[in-house]
């Protein structure tokens, strides 16, 4: 991180089939070796599961459903004071949630059992979109972990 001039975020141009900048960062997140374009297949296969479970949704709400669902508030994090570190809670800025929901998403979705990663991937957005599984247990890890240490939040950055 820069310290003297400021940090410029490059934009993401939407994706082409849903025009959405959300699907097209989460394709970046699922794309390894740097193979786009099977990522985007992924992807896009994956939705189109959403689209088949969820017949009355639009695959884009179902799926802009899910990461709201996963996304996390609060997180802790360590600071040491006077020789003792203490696991502090701090609000999480909006595009880290988006970042840190889809990190999850994905690391989720590769463990799941299913056959294919366009099945494993639709599975764990199904989960999400229902409020359940290892992306919602983790949030709320995460959050319980925050209430537990509420009394050190005035040790704050």
């Amino acid at each position: 991180m820069p310290r003297r001039r400021e940090v410029q975020k490059r934009e993401v141009l939407p994706d082409p089939k849903y025009n959405s900048t959300l699907v097209a960062k989460f394709i970046n997140i699922v794309m390894t070796n740097g193979k786009k374009s099977v990522a985007e297949k992924i992807v896009y296969n994956a939705l189109e599961i959403l689209k088949k479970k969820v017949a009355d949704k639009d695959p884009l709400e179902v799926f802009t459903t899910a990461v709201e669902n996963a996304k996390p508030l609060v997180h802790v994090k360590s600071r040491r004071i006077g020789g003792a570190t203490y696991q502090v809670p701090v609000e999480i800025e909006p595009n880290t949630r988006t970042s840190i929901a889809f990190r999850w998403i994905r690391s989720y979705a590769r463990n799941r059992g299913e056959k294919t990663m366009e099945e494993r991937l639709a599975a764990e957005l199904m989960d999400c979109y229902n409020k359940q599984g290892n992306t919602i247990k983790k949030r709320e890890d995460t959050h319980r972990m925050a209430e537990a240490n509420k009394a050190f939040i005035h040790f704050r950055y």
